[in-house]
């Protein structure tokens, strides 16, 4: 694994942890009002995580993870992802792009693990700061 890619997996994990405390706290509020456990299983946890996730791309270009790890997310000129990116970013990383990794893992290392799938369709580039 090179260098980011290393960092980025780290940076994930930091923000899954986080995802992951907050997740908890808005499963207890929302178990009185919402009895499916598929709910709080799959669409809680997702939901969470992604709108933590875009809060803090849309005001810094990093999340918790990312900053702990001296990464920065930036389209290729060197501006702050768009609204439109960093959705579409989020959905693809977590449904195709995964297939994709299970398919062709050298795709990933492409330039120094600074553009995953994701990122070459949302247009953006992760870079070291």
């Amino acid at each position: 694994m090179k260098t980011i890619t290393k960092k980025r997996f780290k940076a994930y994990l930091i923000d899954l942890a986080v995802s992951t405390a907050a997740t908890a706290g808005v499963e207890y509020l929302l178990r009185k009002k919402i009895k499916s456990e598929a709910f709080h299983a799959l669409v809680t946890p997702t939901a969470v995580m992604w709108a933590l996730e875009y809060a803090q791309l849309r005001n810094s270009g990093r999340t918790i993870g990312y900053k702990t790890m001296g990464l920065a997310i930036e389209n290729a000129d060197g501006t702050e992802p768009t609204p439109g990116q960093i959705v579409k970013r989020m959905a693809y990383r977590d449904t195709i792009s995964t297939f994709q990794y299970l398919k062709d893992r050298e795709a990933f290392e492409s330039q120094g693990g600074a553009l995953f799938p994701h990122d070459r369709i949302s247009g953006t580039v992760v870079k070291e700061q």
